[in-house]
């Protein structure tokens, strides 16, 4: 279909035989499928055990004689999740793109003939894709991209554009829920969930990976995106207050610039790593840092990383990021600092408990996480869609889940 409408299509993915007029669910997202797993990947991968799924990145350039094409292959950790970038020719002008832009996602909706939903992470994508009509509009605004450095000049217009046409808005945080509930009618808020499974495996003993297995202990490591959100004086502080410490900062480093980095003999730079690799760095840590920078950026911010530490055993200490404060910060195991001589402190202590696992604070955070799952949020999320299309079950009665746990 896609070849006899004149758009090129590059396709990995393998074809299938559709059902009978199947639910479709494409996925308007700024963040890369293969970039770091979250809560995009975490939920559009259980979606897509339901319903097809379509992952719409940004696009990609390519030469500037080149034709425009779309690159389509099934995502590896989630082989019912097929993953669309479009490849434009470099330089075109604004115009230009979006046209193209909405000639391709045209043609590759053509075939499609179930129900549609129309699921957005990022309000810049709306304006060459708002002609289309879903069944269900949702936009999951998990970030305040707006706060975040080279933030598009009109996504603040586009927002409420996305926000107007939205039939469900979900929110990533309760900070963020604050801002949107009186924008919309129908506002939820969903935090950030864990895989509570996948990274207890970092409670049992594990053969430490071939670039932390040499590093000093006691170990404090952080994982995730580093990028203006990271307190980088902090952390250098930090490190020179403490240099029989080893600090182990685990991701890619993006929008500023690696020269900036704190550099000392104690802070080990590692890398991106993979979703399947975090619980084995994780369970050769002491101690898990957040030490997240106090600014714009970070204001409305709700880290799936401090679950994830907790279920992985590790005692937190974080800066007073305000969700991580709101739902977290009562708890033993997650000490909460705003200086450097705060944090160094909340980290003694920290790894004071995580020498006694068994003094109770692993216990009081169990009992929090137990009612923490992305199985449990993904399958809410979808019972308010399907109330916007009327096809609710008993089954899927978020009372009935609630219960059911």
């Amino acid at each position: 279909m896609l070849t006899r409408v004149g758009v090129p299509v590059e396709y990995e993915a393998e074809h299938s035989a559709p059902d009978s007029e199947p639910t479709t669910l494409i996925c308007f997202s700024h963040l890369r499928w293969n970039f770091v797993f979250q809560r995009p990947q975490h939920l559009m991968s259980r979606f897509a055990r339901e319903m097809n799924v379509i992952y719409w990145e940004e696009p990609v350039d390519i030469g500037a004689k080149e034709t425009a094409y779309l690159q389509v292959r099934e995502a590896q950790d989630a082989p019912s999740v097929r993953i669309v970038v479009p490849h434009l020719p470099q330089g075109m002008p604004q115009d230009a793109r979006e046209a193209t832009l909405k000639r391709l996602l045209d043609a590759h909706l053509a075939s499609l003939h179930g129900p549609l939903i129309a699921w957005y992470y990022t309000p810049m994508m709306l304006p060459f894709s708002k002609h289309v009509t879903p069944d269900v509009t949702v936009y999951d605004a998990m970030d305040e991209l707006s706060k975040f450095k080279f933030a598009p000049e009109h996504l603040l217009s586009y927002e409420q554009e996305l926000i107007d046409r939205a039939d469900v808005v979900f929110t990533g945080g309760s900070s963020l829920y604050e801002a949107k509930k009186d924008r919309h009618p129908n506002v939820h808020c969903f935090p950030s969930s864990v895989d509570r499974a996948h990274f207890a495996k970092a409670r049992a003993r594990q053969f430490d990976p071939a670039d932390q297995e040499d590093l000093p202990r006691p170990r404090l490591g952080f994982y995730g995106v580093i990028d203006e959100r990271f307190d980088t004086e902090l952390l250098a502080k930090v490190a020179e207050m403490r240099p029989d410490w080893s600090f182990v900062m685990l991701g890619p480093v993006v929008k500023i610039s690696e020269e900036d980095l704190p550099k000392r003999h104690n802070i080990h730079y590692l890398g991106g790593k993979t979703y399947d690799q975090l619980p084995c760095y994780l369970s050769g840590w002491d101690v898990a840092l957040m030490p997240f920078a106090m600014n714009e950026s970070t204001e409305f911010i709700s880290p799936t990383k401090t679950p994830e530490y907790l279920a992985g055993g590790r005692p937190v200490v974080s800066t007073p990021i305000k969700d991580v404060v709101r739902h977290y910060g009562e708890l033993e195991g997650v000490k909460i600092a705003s200086t450097p001589e705060e944090f160094v402190e909340c980290c003694e202590q920290a790894l004071e408990l995580s020498r006694h696992p068994e003094s109770g604070w692993l216990a009081e955070a169990d009992l929090m996480l137990s009612a923490s799952s992305w199985d449990t949020t993904q399958a809410r999320m979808a019972g308010l869609i399907a109330d916007v299309l009327g096809t609710r079950s008993d089954a899927t009665s978020p009372a009935l889940l609630v219960a059911a746990e």
